[in-house]
């Protein structure tokens, strides 16, 4: 009999209720970088899923560029995530922090000290905007700043704080972590050769320089809390943030599967961005990525209930990542299940304020249809 969504599904020794996942969504609504009482009613709303995965959590303030997204690099922070993850596994489900780092897509409003922003390069992302603060004093997008690219030290205290965040979000009661490797930011800004203009061993001209960063980040993590607890996000063919194409780029990232087989990593979660506008993958990648890699393969982007369950019958994916109709639809799982409308997000409250349009949702009532 195939398998489908509903059907439970083993996780580095996790069973999961369910092949849903609830893909990471940057809510901005961590005052201070601290998550509260608000967070942890969110994430229980939505642990319908059998995988809950966090909204990016930076790996230090200088990781961050969104006023107000939450970290994993204090004491306090650590603290404040506590309540989070007993609620979502008092809903039976497990929950993975996104651990993140935007590099260049940040701003100097962010930054400790007003300092510039970091990455591979120091270029700046000229198309791209961070959530910072405003001429006026106000949070709002601005333009990302001129970055400086890190040196040999440099990488290497980056790899620490993502070590750091890990060990921290075990601590803090989550079973894993998600090292975001996605979107634009930091970790591909190292792996995409049309951003990495670098001429040292993390530079772009070779497959094994380009993916060396990523790697040296997973091995630092997974030496802090297991291997079995660690899996990655990566966005291959992505565009977002000034991404370009190059040439190898559907080697470097069959490259890197093979390379987080080989290492264990408990799971692959893809980004496709064709949903966001980016060129949609080659017809065939998906089927070769999974041959590269026999770990769990998570999929999101423009999913839908019967998109997922064929691809989780022909064992192309594992698991379904749904991202923007868990913002609007709490009780997600109940309403694919049960052919239940979806009611459409609501994008003006995506980043910052208050309850509305982040915990006021109610679940599914049949006024929903007679209206």
């Amino acid at each position: 009999m195939s398998k489908t969504v509903f059907d439970p599904v083993e996780l580095g020794g996790l069973l999961l209720k369910n092949r849903v996942a609830m893909a990471p969504m940057t809510r901005a609504r961590s005052p201070r970088n601290v998550p509260n009482e608000e967070t942890a009613r969110y994430y229980a709303q939505r642990a319908g899923a059998g995988l809950v995965i966090t909204e990016g959590t930076v790996v230090s303030a200088e990781g961050s560029g969104f006023v107000d997204c939450p970290g994993l690099w204090s004491r306090e922070q650590v603290a404040a995530w506590q309540p989070v993850t007993r609620a979502v596994h008092d809903q039976g489900a497990a929950i993975f922090a996104q651990i993140w780092h935007v590099g260049r897509v940040s701003h100097t409003s962010l930054q400790p000290g007003g300092a510039a922003p970091v990455s591979s390069t120091a270029r700046r992302a000229e198309n791209s905007s961070a959530f910072g603060i405003g001429p006026d004093g106000a949070p709002g997008f601005v333009a990302a700043s001129k970055p400086v690219a890190l040196d040999a030290a440099g990488i290497a205290r980056v790899v620490r704080d993502f070590a750091d965040a890990a060990e921290n979000a075990v601590e803090a009661g989550f079973d894993g972590v998600e090292i975001h490797g996605a979107n634009g930011y930091l970790i591909e800004q190292f792996l995409n050769g049309a951003v990495n203009d670098r001429r040292d061993a993390y530079g772009s001209q070779t497959v094994e320089n380009r993916i060396r960063f990523a790697l040296e980040v997973v091995d630092a993590c997974a030496a802090r809390i297991g291997v079995a607890r660690v899996g990655i996000r990566p966005s291959p063919f992505g565009r977002l943030h000034d991404l370009g194409d190059f040439d190898g780029e559907e080697e470097t990232f069959l490259a890197l599967a093979a390379a987080l087989g080989a290492r264990g990593v408990r799971f692959i979660h893809i980004m496709d961005q064709a949903s966001r506008g980016a060129p949609a993958m080659p017809a065939d990648f998906l089927a070769k990525f999974r041959a590269a890699y026999d770990g769990v393969l998570i999929l999101a982007g423009g999913m839908n209930r019967r998109k997922s369950d064929a691809m989780i019958a022909e064992g192309l994916i594992d698991i379904a990542a749904f991202g923007a109709p868990f913002t609007s639809n709490p009780d997600l799982v109940e309403r694919m299940r049960h052919g239940w409308p979806l009611r459409a997000p609501e994008s003006g409250t995506f980043y910052g304020g208050d309850a509305r349009g982040y915990t006021d949702w109610a679940t599914f009532s049949p006024r929903e249809v007679d209206a």
